[in-house]
């Protein structure tokens, strides 16, 4: 089945990190124009070489997307750069290792900022325009510990759990308008972060997967190509686990 997103335009935050860069060179690899989002400025222009090696069509942006005023401006600019935007993923995160009562405010606050408030802001700035072209692809990354949870990730399960929340709700608001809204939910990926662990640790961290081995970037972003497609206007608020077996509700 050939997925065609030929000249949707779709915005990737974080478009800067293992996950998003795969979801870019998938979206784009399937005819989308891209924007990618980084982090920082210190990521905007590896970012932005890693995809000049390429050769494909993704853009990158630096926005402070955890600020309402310049995702405002960040939307202007994309619509008169590329056009309306028909897909957002949301991918930024903020982890925070921390058990519960060592726990600064400003720590959960920050993972509460990065993770929802984020999204409140490009869905609320981005989705009544889908609904008035009749076509709209909105896919949250939230984390198989959303579900499961995790010592010492109280903070980040809370705002990946409260991603999926926001997701069945919305989906129901905009399903009749041409609209979906889902969830995609990873575990253990073989990203930079995963590659600085402890070798033991890596070992027991893959024994606990029932498929024995760690996911690939691409994995995660070949299940977002889908949910983006035509094919794929009947999944709606749904959140879809992509973990090896290792946590199955």
């Amino acid at each position: 089945m050939k997925i065609d997103l030929e000249n949707k335009i779709s915005l990737v935050a974080d478009g800067s990190n293992d996950i998003g860069k795969a979801i870019c060179v998938q979206l784009a690899e399937s005819g989308a124009r891209v924007v990618g989002l980084a982090r920082n400025k210190a990521d905007l222009n590896n970012t932005r070489a890693y995809f000049k090696k390429t050769g494909l069509n993704v853009r990158i942006y630096h926005a402070d997307i955890t600020d309402f005023e310049s995702c405002k401006k960040l939307i202007q600019k994309i619509e008169t750069d590329l056009g309306s935007i028909d897909i957002v993923i949301n991918n930024s995160e903020f982890v925070v290792n921390s058990n519960f009562n060592r726990m600064s405010e400003k720590q959960w606050a920050d993972a509460m900022t990065v993770n929802l408030d984020s999204v409140y802001n490009l869905c609320r700035l981005i989705s009544e325009g889908m609904t008035e072209r009749g076509f709209g692809r909105i896919i949250n990354i939230s984390s198989m510990y959303g579900r499961k949870g995790e010592a010492g990730q109280s903070a980040f399960a809370a705002s990946k759990a409260g991603m999926h929340g926001f997701t069945m709700a919305l989906a129901q608001e905009l399903a009749r308008k041409g609209v979906t809204v889902n969830t995609v939910s990873p575990g253990h990926i073989r990203i930079a972060e995963m590659e600085k662990i402890p070798a033991a640790k890596a070992d027991r961290i893959v024994a606990d997967i029932p498929a024995a081995r760690l996911g690939e970037a691409e994995e995660v972003a070949s299940l977002v190509d889908f949910l983006c497609s035509r094919q794929a206007g009947f999944i709606t608020g749904a959140d879809i686990a992509i973990n090896g077996g290792q946590y199955i509700h």
